[in-house]
């Protein structure tokens, strides 16, 4: 069994029926495509990928910094008048 993680679904045949009605009743909410049951697709409003993305970027940067944080022995120390 699959899990379907989105409070609404809808069949692959169902989406191409209409999908501007499909988007209009679920307001915003994520959608889970099916494909003979299974999900095979999550439909999310621009907004929302728009943050994930944004969250995901920070999560990279973060480590990024922890990775560098972790090499602080190798840091030089310069004084703003020498930069």
């Amino acid at each position: 069994m699959h899990q379907v993680l989105a409070d609404f679904s809808v069949s692959i045949s169902e989406l191409k029926k209409n999908p501007s009605s499909l988007l209009a009743r679920v307001s915003g909410s994520p959608i889970a495509v099916l494909n003979h049951n299974k999900p095979a697709a999550y439909l999310i409003p621009a907004e929302t990928y728009e943050a994930m993305m944004e969250m995901l970027e920070d999560y990279e940067l973060a480590k990024l910094v922890d990775e560098r944080r972790a090499d602080k022995d190798k840091a030089v120390s310069v004084t703003l008048d020498d930069l």
